[in-house]
């Protein structure tokens, strides 16, 4: 593995055989790896987990499914990272449920990892330097490190491209049967998102993310969930622009990480790319409402800029407690608010599913 500036780390490959190129950022989450490899959130990325010893508890079959027909235990249908990093690889796991190895599942779906790399080391540099473009090669035979360094060079850097509209939907996709109807405005929405709306007693209609304004009335919804999903917001100027009709028309919207950053840029505010993101299972927010602390699970690079919503309507309705950045918006009028981080964790602590409670009982009282 190769960092642009030239860092080289050797360990033991497993899963595919191949080369990748992306940027690479780190996790601290400890568990949930195929929650997390699964996420369309890292599409693009090549994913370092800080916990020492991963797939001890092997990886279920995308088969077991809940009462809705989504996959119980992933956050897709497919693996979204492009490859992953880890210290120690657990060959033979134990769990009940288990189906295959990690080895077993990245080799059958292509995607390259990494095992016996001093991610300390990867980590401290990230933190320190701030993510940056690398390449993984796992490979039988050696791989030139000059090939691998002009790999990089001749890559377009992660912000310079609309990873949305590679995990987004082609087509409109109807879940539940429910006569109230939430629009869920896809740009690589985990399926946990959409079962937690289901659960509240929605019908949700998952529509592309360069959806028209008009297509989206087209369905009357009681309100818009603006979803997650990866690279820099200000690639989805489409997005941008219905949100800001949307808001126009006094219709409730609810925006989930990226989908935070979204209405933030819609009404007028800026966003801007962190040092090394926020992707873990233990970040602590504040909601300024009641000052009370929360322990969140997140995954994103890029935030809000708090002085950039002045004006705007918007004020910053949650604060991370280790950096300050801005962890969710609401407008003073309108029924519109966003957080940064995942109320549906998975993985992660179940501390904030009340933002869907939240949004229910505003856009019931709304309509």
């Amino acid at each position: 593995m190769v960092l642009e500036d030239g860092t080289v780390f050797k360990g033991v490959g497993f899963g595919a055989e191949k080369v990748v190129v992306g940027e690479v950022v780190f996790t601290t989450g400890m568990v949930g790896y195929h929650e997390s490899l699964t996420d369309p959130s890292y599409r693009g990325q090549i994913l370092c987990f800080t916990y020492p010893l991963i797939g001890n508890y092997g990886v279920p079959s995308y088969s077991l499914l809940d009462e809705y027909g989504l996959p119980r235990f992933f956050e897709s249908w497919r693996i979204q990272a492009l490859g992953i990093i880890i210290h120690e690889l657990c060959l033979k796991p134990s769990h009940w449920r288990a189906e295959k190895t990690l080895n077993q599942w990245l080799a059958e779906e292509g995607v390259p990892g990494i095992y016996g790399v001093d991610t300390r080391m990867l980590t401290k540099k990230l933190r320190v330097k701030g993510v940056m473009m690398g390449a993984l090669a796992v490979s039988r035979d050696e791989v030139p490190l000059d090939v691998l360094l002009e790999s990089i060079s001749k890559t377009p850097n992660y912000g310079e491209v609309n990873f949305v509209a590679e995990v987004s939907p082609k087509e409109d996709k109807v879940y539940g049967s429910s006569d109230e109807v939430v629009v869920l405005i896809d740009c690589g929405v985990k399926l946990s998102i959409i079962r937690s709306l289901l659960n509240r007693g929605f019908r949700v209609v998952s529509v592309p993310y360069n959806t028209s304004y008009e297509h989206v009335m087209s369905y009357n919804p009681l309100g818009v969930v603006i979803s997650n999903g990866p690279g820099d917001p200000k690639q989805c100027m489409d997005t941008v622009n219905t949100v800001r009709k949307l808001f126009d028309a006094d219709v409730p919207m609810l925006g989930i990480c990226l989908g935070n950053q979204i209405l933030a840029l819609a009404l007028g505010g800026d966003t801007y790319k962190l040092k090394y993101g926020h992707r873990g299972q233990n970040k602590p927010c504040i909601n300024l409402e009641t000052n009370r602390c929360y322990v969140t699970s997140q995954n994103h690079g890029y935030a809000v800029n708090a002085e950039s919503l002045k004006g705007t309507g918007l004020r910053v309705w949650w604060l991370n407690a280790d950096d300050k950045t801005v962890e969710g918006i609401k407008h003073e009028e309108k029924p519109c608010m966003a957080v940064q981080f995942h109320p549906e964790a998975t993985p992660g602590p179940l501390d904030c599913t009340f933002i869907f409670d939240q949004f229910a009982q505003m856009v019931r009282g709304y309509a």
